[in-house]
């Protein structure tokens, strides 16, 4: 545990200490985001924040290489994680920038998406095995692993970019997804007796850390965007660890009832259920209307929280609960017998909390008109200048 806190713990502090000179580069470089219809800010804002998450990803690696321990993680003879990571995150940083700074097409953000998922495959990060109820294993072979992989990537991808639409949403949704992935990872090991050193556990600690460094410059009202270079960032990470984690547990060691087989197929959709849900509702909505699945509209779901009068901090923070509800769920999935009955009162008190918090009656005066009618959120208009 010592090494994955010390790993957390620069990763958070080089991506907290590096943010203020990346805001300044974008400030320079002139990576800015400028307000547009469907946006909730009202000032320019830097983005190119990702950059910085970048180089706490990074440095976690690089002590993590000088740790014995995770050496070996890193160097495993079939999964070559730092190489993976560096590799393929250094891919999908280029292409960020360039769009954060030139607004690159659809088409060669998905292109860049699935070269890094096929940097994961030479590397070995690849489903190979998905478990069965019956406490066996299916073996993939390439024909469906290596398609199934790019599908993860690029959805995970995609999921979090679509949700990237408020101060501080993006990067706690993954940070929550990341932290429960972490702790479903190390204390199912530990339970089992396995070894708690994994690439996918210390993927997950790394990204954690990268999000709750960056997070203090994001929250509202954000200082910088992490941009395209941060919301692909992190949503490669957190398919990575999902990527590494499935097949990880063998269903014979794990066999205390059906529902073990299916957790950690299971939790990355959970926590992250609502980036997912945002994604299939924004593609199924603009195909339905005739128009492209990657064309912008004003209709996510935390536009849809400030239309019903809720401050932007108000709608980070139903969306932080909703997420961490439904994985500290899953998460205890793992050590209840009762299984199905957890799932079902997890459930069953995610939608009553969500439909509770979206209902609260709020003043819908000025600040709610505000909101709405501006986008402006938690940023007033009287802040026009913006400091470098």
């Amino acid at each position: 545990m010592r090494e994955y806190l010390l790993t957390i713990l620069v990763a958070a502090l080089v991506a907290y200490l590096l943010t203020p000179t990346v805001r300044r580069f974008a400030v320079w470089f002139g990576a800015q985001a400028v307000p547009r219809d469907r946006d909730v800010h009202v000032i320019p804002t830097p983005r190119l924040g990702g950059l910085a998450m970048f180089g706490g990803m990074v440095a976690a690696l690089v002590v993590a290489s000088g740790l014995p321990e995770m050496r070996k993680v890193l160097g495993d003879s079939e999964i070559s994680v730092g190489r993976a990571l560096l590799m393929s995150g250094g891919l999908i940083v280029l292409i960020g920038i360039a769009d954060d700074r030139w607004e690159v097409d659809a088409l060669t953000k998905f292109a860049g998406q699935v070269a890094a998922a096929g940097i994961f495959i030479m590397q070995g990060i690849q489903i190979y095995v998905i478990p069965l109820p019956n406490g066996e294993s299916v073996s993939l072979p390439p024909g469906y692993g290596v398609p199934l992989t790019v599908l993860v990537v690029v959805a995970t991808i995609n999921a979090v970019n679509f949700i990237d639409g408020l101060d501080g949403l993006a990067a706690g949704v993954v940070g929550i997804a990341a932290l429960a992935l972490f702790i479903y990872a190390y204390l199912l090991s530990k339970t089992h007796g396995m070894t708690t050193l994994s690439g996918a556990t210390l993927t997950a600690a790394i990204l954690f850390g990268m999000c709750v460094g960056f997070l203090p410059h994001n929250f509202s009202p954000a200082k910088i965007f992490m941009g395209d270079t941060g919301s692909m960032l992190i949503g490669l990470l957190l398919s990575a660890s999902t990527i590494m984690l499935t097949g990880r547990f063998d269903p014979a060691v794990l066999a205390n009832g059906l529902f073990p087989f299916y957790v950690p197929l299971l939790l990355v959709p959970a926590v992250a259920a609502v980036p997912f849900m945002d994604m299939v509702l924004a593609v199924w909505r603009r195909t339905n209307q005739g128009r492209s699945p990657f064309s912008p509209d004003k209709q996510h779901l935390h536009h849809r929280l400030l239309e019903l009068g809720h401050s932007t901090r108000r709608a980070v923070l139903i969306m932080y609960f909703w997420v961490g509800l439904l994985g500290a769920g899953m998460v205890s999935l793992a050590w209840f017998d009762a299984a199905w009955l957890t799932l079902g009162v997890t459930l069953v008190v995610a939608v009553a909390g969500m439909l509770l918090m979206l209902n609260v009656p709020r003043r819908r005066g000025r600040r709610a008109g505000a909101e709405v009618g501006t986008g402006a959120g938690d940023r007033t208009p009287e802040r026009p200048r913006m400091p470098v």
